[in-house]
């Protein structure tokens, strides 16, 4: 499956990370592959590898290649690859792949439903929208960057000694 490098790493030249302490709800579309560090709720659908790290929580609807669950997942997700749940992962809910590609690790947890179909629109992954050929991207952000009394103003030139 993947070794503990891959997850770490991924060979993809567009990687999306969500870092811990960051919480996106909304729609996610990628071309290559997503990791999940902090929060995230809505639709993920990442071409390549979708992978929650052990602090990552996942509330969401997700199309893939490949999965790789160490933190919380719950929802429906469609994988067209593999899907590995790790010792510390969570998957609570629905699992549809092509072919019988499951790994629960000891300590992991799956409760759902594996489901494999042989229906191929299942897993095709659609990239645009309605109203316009490019994908648009959403991004709501739930606390500030930094708190309002750590926002410095700027010098102005007679403030700055040489």
């Amino acid at each position: 499956m993947f070794s503990k490098k891959d997850v770490e790493t991924s060979g993809s030249k567009s990687l999306t990370i969500i870092a811990e302490g960051v919480t996106v709800e909304g729609k996610i579309h990628s071309r290559g592959s997503v990791r999940v560090d902090g929060v995230v709720n809505g639709d993920i659908i990442s071409q390549k590898d979708f992978i929650i790290g052990k602090e990552g929580k996942v509330k969401a609807t997700v199309k893939t290649a490949n999965a790789v669950i160490a933190g919380s997942f719950q929802g429906e997700m469609v994988a067209s690859g593999e899907a590995e749940i790790t010792s510390t992962g969570k998957f609570i809910g629905n699992l549809t792949q092509k072919d019988a590609l499951l790994t629960v690790s000891k300590g992991g947890l799956f409760k759902g439903e594996s489901i494999i179909a042989e229906n191929e629109e299942v897993f095709k992954l659609n990239f645009t929208n309605k109203n316009s050929d490019k994908v648009k991207e959403s991004i709501e952000i739930k606390r500030p960057l930094r708190p309002e009394h750590e926002i410095k103003k700027p010098l102005r030139p007679e403030h700055v000694r040489i």
